[in-house]
């Protein structure tokens, strides 16, 4: 088989892998499945990525912190809504929200100093981040009591549409925006 069959043979199979897998895979799991080169496997799949994009297909390879996922182009969220009953999904209180920020911007976090920042308890916001995926435990604090420490998850980056916390907007930034032009009716919904 010449080597453009070949590359081609395996893009193909890589397509086939993220898609079935369906959770965020690395180059590294998809590489020794294939028995060949991480970086060659890395290589493939930023190709397969881009040509997706370039063809402006309705699915698309996402990266989550070095692990590459299939999923379907944002654009088409309206008719695959339309196709779907969407199941009864509560989003997050303010106070949640709140919370989420404060560990993703200062992780790893105890629950003591968000509560020291916001001024009041979190517990119960705390538990619906953690029961909705969007933050784990990351270990303990090494001083008395032990409290644990919370940052977020791949799953919050891939609620947010990041491919890294590096990607966080600078807090700088939140003063030059509009929040009530942002929180108009349509997509307060």
């Amino acid at each position: 088989m010449e080597e453009r069959e070949k590359e081609k043979e395996i893009k193909s199979m890589i397509e086939a892998m993220l898609f079935i897998w369906g959770d965020p895979l690395s180059a590294k799991n998809i590489a020794d499945a294939l028995n060949l080169p991480t970086e060659y496997i890395r290589k493939c799949v930023l190709e397969l990525k881009r040509d997706l994009e370039t063809e402006d297909r309705g699915i698309q390879i996402i990266e989550i912190n070095n692990n590459f996922q299939m999923c379907t182009n944002s654009r088409h969220f309206e008719a695959i809504q339309a196709l779907c009953t969407p199941a009864q999904n509560k989003g997050l209180t303010q106070a949640a929200l709140e919370v989420l920020a404060i560990i993703a911007y200062k992780q790893p976090i105890t629950r003591h100093e968000i509560e020291a920042i916001r001024g009041v308890k979190s517990d119960k916001a705390i538990n619906t981040l953690i029961e909705k995926g969007l933050i784990i435990e990351n270990g303990r604090l090494e001083k008395t009591g032990r409290p644990i420490l919370y940052g977020t998850t791949d799953n919050f980056l891939k609620s947010f549409g990041l491919s890294s916390l590096k990607e966080l907007p600078e807090v700088s930034e939140f003063d030059k925006l509009d929040f009530q032009e942002i929180m108009t009716p349509e997509t307060e919904a």
